[in-house]
């Protein structure tokens, strides 16, 4: 088979089964839609592994395949295509392989719900999406690929619709992307003005050439790529969730756990980030777009992680966790080290994904409870769940040997994120020594929460009790459940009722209520993905980040002849093991706090100091956004209703000169009596009046 035709069948396996489970799911059953949208997956999976080694082993070249036309308005023309390079390749193993599993651990996940076939069709759907967006050969593609996969994410966390807060997140994410889509359409439209062509192929040779022209308005004077890179980049913020625009990703894990895995950990919010190194050619002539790219990356993974270190919902710390590495890989975009933000999007794709389902698997082993202060103890139950948890609390962590170059996966490609930007600075790139300083200590607050969350769930003491389980099994509203995250730490860590008794009534077949493991097809998927958390990084780092001579990008990135960041650093050793440093200090002082000192974490939280609460209020962004953009609007909204259509058009209409006329009308049809002295009198009337007008007029 044809490198064409196997990317056509990984093209156009997912929406296949989507039609299939989405249009007949309910004829054909639940366990035919499932397996049918599981295996095109799996298919499409093998297949882009296929691929990925011809590629990398094998020599295959780029090529692109044409479908059809798209668009051909005059000189604009978009085709329907699919382009192979070094960056699809990659992108088709990290959404087919996520994808895959994902569906597989959804058929655990979602066995009591009774919407399976169109859940699986959203997956299905939004894989197609993914795979349209990365393929693309041409910037209309994309943005259809990118539309693409907001809609299936607007479904998909909306899925429990009977839920006013997944309706309220799935509306939150849909109108914040449109914020960043209004950006990036003009981004497409400033480079059609540009080089009068969408073409990837076209634009990326002309590059150059233009580099240096300026757009002139109002007697200002912008840089074109800049313009364009900046307009394009501020898409990219609403899809990876970066600082102003990220407000939509903490909400979006209302939605069923398979689909945070899914779309907001290892592949949609990822768009952005692939997005920009495909666009590594435009970039590189737009210091001032590459400048903002890192400093809102930066900005975005300290943020996330202050915040992160605060919640309480073990769903919002791997979000924020989520949208703190997606900060790192903008950050290794914006200092020119586009590989090793691609390296980090490809072990992130495993760990987090890893991170999320294995969340899944303690959620629902607690009866759907998502607060962490009521877990606890749990590693002994859920063995499985917990090894692989912290195998990906590693990997995030990046905890590694600098010296022996040894680690599980975020140790090669976070720590190659960070020397970048330490060779940048040297380079006599400022933002270069401000992304190193930030990375090296977000690397110290991501190992904090990471940790706490492990600990916190998994180690000491319980903070649950059996009937606390049966109760939310026997009072819980939806699949999804319910808990009560305004609860304090406090309150929560004086619930001392004692485990032991369960514990004891459970070992001996007693029958009482705790955690368990999950069923296999929930615990295969996080086996196969520690086992990518653990070696994607050792197996790939010479591919992404080794240089020209061994890495498979082939001409995919573009690289100026002074960007010099990645290679080997000649550094002092406390620079190369900073985050190392920092990421120790993180462990240590989250179990200091959480297992050496239990109940300290709850207790300085009782304190609601300042800073405690300006982290876990999330900076009070959605406050702000709330005061500003929220309630104008509102505020615009009930000007027009109110006083424009109710008070004006309804006032003036239908209960101004409509009402007149009908209340005259009725008041003039009284006089319709239907008897004849009635209208005889009326006459008579009027021949007086038409009388007396006459006399008056001939005496005068």
């Amino acid at each position: 088979m044809s490198p064409q035709t196997l990317v056509t069948v990984i093209l156009f396996g997912p929406i296949i089964g989507a039609a299939i489970a989405g249009l007949v799911g309910r004829r054909i059953g639940d366990v035919a839609s499932m397996a049918i949208t599981t295996g095109l997956l799996f298919l499409s999976a093998v297949l882009s592994w296929i691929v990925f080694a011809q590629w990398t082993w094998g020599g295959l070249q780029p090529f692109t395949v044409t479908y059809a036309p798209f668009i051909q308005v005059g000189t604009f023309i978009s085709n329907w295509s699919f382009r192979l390079d070094g960056l699809s390749a990659v992108m088709l193993v990290v959404v087919t392989t996520v994808s895959s599993l994902v569906h597989l651990y959804s058929w655990g996940y979602m066995a009591e719900d009774d919407s399976k076939p169109r859940f699986f069709s959203y997956l299905s759907l939004f894989t197609f999406a993914m795979l349209a967006l990365i393929s693309a050969a041409d910037l209309m593609q994309l943005f259809f690929g990118w539309e693409g996969v907001g809609l299936a994410s607007y479904l998909l966390i909306g899925f429990w619709f009977k839920k006013p807060t997944a309706n309220a997140a799935a509306i939150k994410a849909f109108v914040v992307n449109r914020v960043g889509d209004f950006g990036f359409v003009l981004g497409i439209m400033t480079t059609f003005w540009a080089f009068g062509s969408i073409q990837f192929a076209q634009v990326f040779p002309a590059v150059a050439a233009h580099a240096h022209k300026a757009w002139h308005f109002a007697s200002w004077d912008f840089r074109l790529m800049d313009l364009a890179c900046a307009l394009l980049f501020v898409g990219a913020m609403g899809k990876s969730a970066q600082f102003f625009l990220h407000t939509w990703l903490p909400d979006a894990m209302e939605g069923p756990t398979p689909v945070s895995a899914l779309i907001h950990a290892a592949t949609m919010v990822t768009a952005g980030v692939y997005m920009v190194c495909l666009l590594s050619p435009m970039f590189e002539y737009a210091p001032a777009a590459k400048n903002l790219v890192a400093f809102i990356g930066a900005i975005t993974a300290l943020f996330a992680a202050t915040v992160g270190m605060t919640q309480n919902d073990i769903k919002r710390v791997i979000a924020y966790s989520t949208c703190s590495q997606l900060g790192y890989m903008f950050m290794a975009a914006g200092v020119g080290a586009y590989q090793a933000g691609m390296f980090h999007l490809f072990t992130h794709a495993f760990f987090k994904a890893l991170l999320f389902l294995g969340a899944g698997s303690v959620i629902t082993a607690m009866a759907h409870e998502q607060d962490m202060r009521r877990y606890g103890a749990l590693a002994r139950f859920l063995p499985v769940t917990f090894a692989v948890m912290v195998i990906g609390t590693i990997a995030i962590t990046g905890l590694g040997i600098p010296g022996l170059e040894w680690g599980f996966a975020g140790f090669y490609s976070k720590d190659s994120i960070i020397h970048a930007g330490y060779a940048a600075g040297l380079a006599g790139d400022p933002m270069g020594y401000f992304t190193f300083i930030i990375g090296v200590f977000v690397a110290g607050l991501t190992a904090f929460y990471s940790w706490r969350l492990a600990f916190f769930t998994f180690n000491g003491r319980a903070r649950w009790t059996s009937e606390d389980l049966e109760h939310h099994w026997h009072n819980r509203d939806d699949l999804h459940g319910a808990h009560d995250d305004h609860a304090t730490d406090a309150q929560i860590e004086t619930h001392d009722e004692p485990l032991a008794d369960h514990a004891a009534a459970h070992d001996h077949g007693h029958g009482a209520a705790v955690p368990h493991e999950t069923a296999w097809s929930m615990r295969l998927p996080l086996i196969l993905l520690a086992i990518g958390a653990i070696a994607s990084g050792f197996l790939f780092e010479e591919r992404f980040v080794g240089g020209e001579q061994h890495a498979f990008w082939r001409g995919a990135i573009f690289t100026a002849a002074n960007n010099h960041v990645l290679g080997p650093l000649n550094a002092p050793w406390w620079i190369l093991s900073a985050p190392l440093i920092f990421s120790l200090v993180g462990l240590l002082v989250a179990a200091y706090m959480y297992l050496w000192k239990q109940g300290l974490g709850a207790r300085l939280a009782a304190r609601q100091g300042p800073l405690y609460l300006f982290f876990y209020n999330k900076w009070f962004f959605d406050e702000l956004y709330d005061a500003t953009f929220v309630r104008a609007a509102r505020f615009l909204g009930d000007l027009f209703w109110k006083g424009g259509d109710q008070r004006i058009i309804d006032g003036l209409g239908p209960d101004g000169v409509s009402a007149v006329s009908y209340a005259m009308g009725r008041r003039t049809g009284l006089l319709q009596t239907g008897y004849v002295y009635h209208y005889a009198f009326v006459m008579l009337l009027g021949v007086a009046g038409l009388l007396t007008y006459a006399l008056v007029a001939w005496n005068a």
